[in-house]
């Protein structure tokens, strides 16, 4: 599998609810659904602009009315609230969630590159390894895809959340902080990781590889899974998405394009940032179950979480079979 195909389309700042709502709708798709509304948490240059990019946007028999959020958790917390019926996020805000009793089920699964994952240094930082964090002050979004990266660091190197300043900051409060020089380092994603590299000259002091799985998810509603109209929804919309990151796999230049365009960023960033994140979809099968598992143990033996989490409880297959089928 080329490195092309398991890079992920990381989901760009995990949650706080700006509901922007844009919808769109159609004659074609799953007859099952005519005449159902369903509600899509975003993030800036996610899910619709990937539709849109690929032409999978339009044609559902339902209507779509987007939601915008700049993190993960959020996004869950309106999941939960029964206010959005689904929404992409990170690896770690279904550990989040589901460790505070949250309403919901992941759905389907992608695999990002590692590479998109990123501890980021200033440019005239001394520190040249994790061992040397010891202290600082780090940036990080809590209970995003982030925090379990830093944290999987600094257990590799030894050290633990109490033997570090955590900064809780979203993305754009961190890269402020970032810029001014007021952090030691940041614990963070696309695009952000190519916009500091070739904005900020920040320096990697380690990526995702060797410290975290690369899983990204599509998170339901269980009340909207059991209404068999949005059920159907879903799945159209689940099977579009599949659709589509396949199309962002083959045509990164083109889906670049549409991300500078969503973000403002430099059509440099965007291509450098679409080489880490087009993603590959996966079942969601045993693998997938156990490696969140393990990070729901770590972050409780960390004590940022309660302990006895069962993470497949908050797992549906159902889907599984659209990844099979849009991969062939």
């Amino acid at each position: 599998m080329t490195r092309k195909l398991i890079a992920a389309l990381l989901l760009l700042f995990a949650g706080t609810a700006c509901a922007s709502a844009d919808s769109t709708g159609g004659s074609a798709g799953s007859s099952g659904s005519t005449g159902v509304t369903l509600r899509v948490g975003d993030q800036k240059a996610g899910s619709q602009a990937l539709l849109k990019a690929a032409g999978l946007l339009d044609g559902t028999s339902y209507t779509i009315t987007w939601s915008q959020f700049t993190s993960g958790p959020p996004m869950l917390e309106a999941i939960n609230a029964g206010a959005v019926d689904i929404g992409g996020v990170g690896n770690t805000p279904p550990v989040f969630a589901a460790a505070a009793g949250s309403k919901i089920k992941v759905v389907l699964a992608y695999r990002q590159n590692l590479a998109g994952a990123a501890i980021l240094l200033p440019q005239n930082s001394a520190i040249t390894a994790p061992d040397q964090l010891q202290g600082k002050k780090i940036a990080v979004a809590k209970g995003s895809s982030a925090h379990y990266h830093l944290l999987s660091v600094l257990k590799k190197a030894g050290l633990s959340f109490k033997d570090i300043q955590p900064q809780y900051l979203q993305p754009a409060d961190a890269l402020a902080a970032f810029s001014s020089g007021t952090i030691d380092a940041w614990a963070i994603w696309e695009p952000f990781t190519s916009q500091a590299e070739l904005q900020n000259k920040a320096k990697l002091l380690v990526d995702g590889n060797g410290y975290v799985n690369g899983l990204n998810f599509q998170v339901a509603a269980p009340g909207a899974l059991e209404d068999k109209s949005k059920d159907a929804a879903i799945r159209d919309f689940l099977t579009r998405l599949t659709r589509a990151r396949v199309w962002a796999a083959n045509h990164q230049a083109e889906w670049a394009k549409v991300w500078a365009q969503e973000t403002g960023l430099p059509v440099e960033v965007a291509s450098a940032a679409v080489a880490n994140t087009v993603a590959t979809p996966i079942v969601i099968d045993d693998s997938v179950v156990s490696s969140e598992q393990q990070m729901a143990d770590a972050f409780s033996a960390e004590g940022l979480i309660p302990g006895g989490l069962k993470f497949s409880d908050y797992v549906d297959e159902q889907f599984n079979d659209i990844v099979t089928k849009g991969l062939q």
